[in-house]
C-alpha cells in the first residue's frame, strides 16, 4: 500500500499471565474497510482497545496518520479522528438520543460559532444516515430497541467526524434483516470517505464488505490477505463460514 493510516507493530496485551495479544501487527490504508475475524476470545475486542488506549499495551506501538499514538490519552486519539463504536453499543440508556448524540461531539468542543454550525450539520446528517433517529430525537435512549441504539452508537461516533472509525460487533443481538441495514449503512459510511476497521462475529458479512482481512486466533494473526480470496480458503470456510 502506497500511503498507510494506521499502523500496528507488535502489539502485545497481557491480563496478568493471560497473554491476550501475542505481537500482532498489520496496517489500514485510507478509506479501506479492514476486517478483524476470529472466535471469541481470539483477541479482537482487545485490539480495538489496545488502539484507543482504553487497555494498556505491555508492548508494541500503533501510528496514526505517522503520529505515534501508544501512549496518547483516549480522547486526544478521539480528536486526532480515531473514533470507537464500543461492543454491547454503550449508550447513555437515561438521556434523550439528541443528548447522546451531542455527547459524541463532546471532543470538538463548540466555543465558536463556525464549529457549533459545524455540529449542528453534522447532526443533521447522521439524521440522513438513520431517519429513525431524527423520529426518536426525544426518546430516552434506554427505550429504543436494539437496532435502533446500534444506530445511536454509530451516529454518537460519527459526531466526533472520525477519520478512522473502530466498530466492535456492531450486528450483535440483531435481527437478520436489521444486520442487513447495519452493513448497509457501513459500507455507505465508508463510500463518504471514512476508513473503517472492523471486528464482527458475523464472518461472511464482514469479509463480503472488506477489502482486506485479518484471522486472529489466541492473540495472533495466523492468517491475512484479500478478504474475497479468503472467503474461498478452505481453512477459513470451515472454520468461520459454516462450511
Amino acid at each position: 500500500m502506497a500511503e498507510i493510516m494506521l499502523k500496528v507493530e507488535g502489539l502485545a496485551v497481557n491480563y496478568g499471565a493471560i497473554s491476550a495479544l501475542r505481537g500482532i501487527s498489520f496496517e489500514v490504508a485510507p478509506r479501506e474497510i479492514i476486517t478483524l475475524i476470529g472466535a471469541n476470545g481470539a483477541g479482537k475486542t482487545t485490539t480495538l482497545h489496545a488502539i484507543s488506549n482504553i487497555i494498556k499495551k505491555s508492548q508494541g506501538r500503533v501510528t496514526f496518520d505517522g503520529i505515534d499514538i501508544s501512549a496518547m490519552p483516549p480522547d486526544r486519539i478521539v480528536a486526532a479522528g480515531l473514533v470507537q463504536v464500543p461492543e454491547g453499543r454503550r449508550i447513555f440508556a437515561n438521556l434523550s438520543v439528541r443528548d447522546n448524540l451531542e455527547m459524541g461531539a463532546y471532543s470538538r468542543r463548540a466555543v465558536t460559532p463556525n464549529e457549533r454550525q459545524a455540529i449542528r450539520s453534522d447532526m443533521e446528517k447522521v439524521f440522513n444516515v438513520f431517519p429513525r433517529l431524527k423520529e426518536r430525537i426525544r426518546q430516552i435512549a434506554g427505550t429504543l430497541s436494539g437496532g435502533e441504539q446500534q444506530m445511536l452508537a454509530m451516529g454518537r461516533s460519527l459526531m466526533a467526524s472520525p477519520r478512522l472509525l473502530l466498530l466492535d460487533e456492531p450486528s450483535m443481538g440483531l435481527a437478520p434483516i436489521l444486520v442487513d441495514e447495519i452493513f448497509s449503512v457501513i459500507k455507505g459510511i465508508n463510500e463518504t470517505g471514512t476508513t473503517i476497521l472492523l471486528v464482527e462475529q458475523n464472518a461472511y458479512k464482514a469479509l463480503a464488505l472488506a477489502s482486506r482481512a485479518y484471522i486472529l486466533e489466541t492473540g495472533e494473526v495466523v492468517k491475512c490477505g484479500p478478504a474475497a480470496d479468503l472467503m474461498k480458503d478452505d481453512a477459513v470456510k470451515a472454520a468461520y463460514l459454516g462450511a
